[in-house]
């Protein structure tokens, strides 16, 4: 079994960060993406299994985020599960607007370090980080938060018929989402929208928390 990542390598490569949309909570960040994923591979003495998408804040998560803190009604007092957590933004924000219990899931095992640091760093108390959820049925949550998931084809495969699944459950899912191709956008009802600065370059893009029908 892999060891756990260590949180110094988070703390030594990353630094912290307001993401502008959501200028509440702190996040560790990374400068130079690249460095961070050369390092990676140096920690783990073989090839990264995917880029660091836990060392930044990405649209689809800043708009779910804000969403959430804007209406706290949506997560208030019920069971919340983060659906690709990455570095926590989105669980984050769910236990800042009172969500009665939070998990956040992620496969990366540098996200599942940085997401508790993250959380320390806002006071979020009582996230539970777990690993790969997709392939069995949905945890008994109230509400699906989801953000940027469908960013590729073969992601956006494996998570949509997790979501179908929990909807049919009875669960609210939303889904926050910058623009992406593989994003089903029929079977969506968008419920709020901003205008978000780029993760990977300059320029807004506009980003939508849609809720899946």
């Amino acid at each position: 079994m892999t060891s756990p990542v260590p949180a110094s390598f988070v703390r030594a490569h990353t630094r912290p960060a307001h993401p502008s949309l959501v200028p509440e909570v702190t996040l560790l960040v990374a400068d130079d993406v690249v460095a961070l994923w050369e390092a990676m591979e140096e920690e783990r003495g073989r090839q990264a299994d995917a880029p660091p998408f836990w060392a930044a804040a990405w649209p689809g998560g800043q708009v779910l985020a804000r969403y959430v803190l804007d209406t706290p009604a949506a997560v208030a007092g019920r069971r919340v599960l983060d659906l690709g957590s990455g570095s926590g933004l989105v669980a984050i924000a769910a236990a800042m607007a009172g969500a009665a219990e939070v998990v956040a899931s992620e496969i990366d095992e540098f996200g599942t370090t940085a997401i508790p640091l993250n959380a320390a760093l806002n006071g979020a108390e009582g996230i539970r980080v777990v690993g790969d959820l997709l392939a069995g049925p949905p945890p008994s949550v109230d509400v699906v938060l989801a953000g940027d998931i469908c960013y590729d084809r073969e992601m956006t495969e494996r998570v949509l018929p997790f979501l179908d699944r929990a909807r049919a459950a009875g669960t609210d899912v939303l889904v926050g989402d910058p623009g992406r191709m593989y994003l089903p956008v029929d079977r969506l009802t968008a419920v709020a929208a901003h205008d978000v600065p780029e993760t990977e370059g300059p320029g807004l893009r506009r980003s939508t928390v849609w809720r899946l029908r």
